[in-house]
């Protein structure tokens, strides 16, 4: 059961945000969103450990540790910031460096479609934010995607997602500049 329990919530979460992707403009990135997801490593995982409620990689790394799947998954998928960290010249050190703007966009449909799909009707559009105000991920991304991050999804839980998306289309992906820091 497992199993096709979570071959549907993948399919939930790629039909979410291919329709959120499709809204900005980014009709390829919203057709190959998590294809890996269907991968061995990444769909075994899952199903192994469903749960319906969160990601199963959750509670794979609670049983053993780490998530194999997450680290599959993360390697592969540029919509998440952990895929964008380099060796910085100079330093010799890993360190995050700033998102491409089409894959801060899919970042956005992915944690609204991820908030859809595991909170169901208790979804807001201040449930993405929420998420990122909890998470201490903002200390591992690069300061500029952070800044990003958190004004686009401020703006989906003020001005709701026909604003936001307009603006992702019409200032993110053309690539005027917007929450500068202060």
């Amino acid at each position: 059961m497992k199993p096709w329990q979570h071959l549907k919530t993948i399919c939930h979460h790629r039909r979410l945000v291919r329709q959120g992707c499709f809204r900005v403009g980014l009709y390829w990135q919203g057709l190959t969103h998590d294809l890996s997801k269907f991968s061995p490593t990444e769909f075994w995982s899952g199903a192994k450990y469903f749960q319906g409620n969160r990601s199963p990689n959750s509670a794979q790394r609670e049983a053993e540790g780490y998530s194999v799947a997450w680290m599959h998954h993360k390697g592969r998928n540029r919509h998440h910031y952990e895929y964008w960290t380099d060796i910085l010249p100079g330093t010799g050190r890993y360190a995050p460096v700033p998102m491409p703007r089409k894959y801060l966009a899919e970042m956005v449909m992915d944690r609204r479609a991820a908030c859809m799909t595991y909170e169901g009707k208790n979804y807001t559009p201040a449930s993405p934010l929420a998420y990122f105000s909890r998470s201490k991920e903002r200390h591992f991304m690069h300061p500029q995607t952070a800044r990003e991050l958190e004004f686009l999804l401020t703006m989906l839980k003020e001005k709701g997602e026909k604003e936001t998306f307009s603006f992702i289309r019409s200032t993110v992906l053309t690539g005027k500049t917007f929450a500068k820091e202060i």
